[in-house]
């Protein structure tokens, strides 16, 4: 009996050596190397794992960033320039200096009046609701307010307004773009938040012909040009019914917001002009009472 043991115990101690001897050779075959300054990058990192960057999560940005040895194409949003500083410095490259950024809804479903048609009863899923749905006022451009991008948002920066439509606290706004990545039908933007926050666009991203837009929405965009002809710097251009602003070559100087007629393009964060007080009308000075005739005496 003790020698019938003796055996199992041997035969299982050579199966279990010749299987740690299998797995230490699998092991050293698939074995990775990480290079160790990936960590220290990804401890720079926020953490945020917003996806902003393009990468699959802060650990995924942080490899991209130690393969290529720079960040040119590579960009952690909610960092900024402090982050990226930090990382050049690890990496031993320099970091150019990029413009600060800010989430923009480009849709006025406020302003839809009376046009509004009908109402949403399904899944509160703006995806879903694309696909089914046209929208309140008929718009099949416009923001469908049911909050993705609300969702969407690590930074509780964005919220549904009292209208319906998304609005952005800039203060918070990180510029990671998973608010833009959310809506399916690109309301959202990304733009430069400008000198002293100002900034000027086009609230509108309907594409159809001017009447049929201003069917749906008061402050749609019709494609006329008037604006473009008055931008300076040729920074506004047309296409498929609809102006753009080239935020890169805008001067913020509003040309374009006064000559708008439906009021589609907006300004944002500018001092309100004071309304001065209409002038007095000049008093009319009263009629001189006419001189006594003197009356001859007869």
């Amino acid at each position: 009996m003790t020698q019938q043991i003796l055996i199992a115990v041997l035969v299982l101690g050579v199966i279990g050596a010749f299987f740690a001897v299998v797995l230490y050779f699998v092991a050293q075959k698939f074995k990775v190397v990480e290079d160790p300054l990936i960590d220290e990058v990804a401890e720079v990192l926020p953490g945020a794992n917003c996806g902003g960057c393009g990468k699959a999560g802060c650990r995924a940005f942080a490899e991209a960033c130690v393969a290529q040895h720079n960040l040119e194409g590579l960009r952690c949003a909610p960092g900024g320039d402090a982050v990226a500083a930090k990382i050049a410095e690890l990496l031993g490259c320099a970091v150019e200096q990029g413009e600060p950024q800010v989430a923009v809804v480009r849709c006025h479903p406020a302003n839809c009046g009376e046009n509004r048609r009908s109402n949403y009863d399904g899944l509160r899923s703006c995806a879903f609701a694309n696909t089914v749905y046209t929208g309140e006022n008929g718009c099949p451009f416009g923001c469908l307010g049911c909050g993705d991008c609300v969702a969407a948002c690590q930074f509780d920066a964005i919220h549904m307004g009292p209208d319906g439509v998304p609005v952005v606290d800039e203060e918070k706004c990180t510029a990671c773009g998973a608010c833009a990545k959310a809506c399916p039908r690109r309301v959202i933007e990304l733009r430069n938040k400008g000198k002293k926050n100002r900034r000027v666009y086009v609230s509108c991203v309907n594409k159809e012909k001017g009447a049929q837009a201003m069917k749906t929405c008061a402050n749609a965009c019709i494609g006329c040009g008037k604006c473009a002809k008055v931008c300076p710097m040729e920074a506004i251009a047309i296409s498929d019914n609809l102006s753009y602003i080239d935020f890169t070559k805008c001067i913020a100087c509003r040309k374009c917001v006064t000559e708008c007629p439906t009021k589609a393009i907006v300004d944002v964060n500018f001092p309100t002009p004071a309304v001065k007080p209409a002038p007095k009308p000049a008093e009319t000075p009263a009629p001189a009472a006419p001189a006594p005739v003197a009356q001859a005496n007869s």
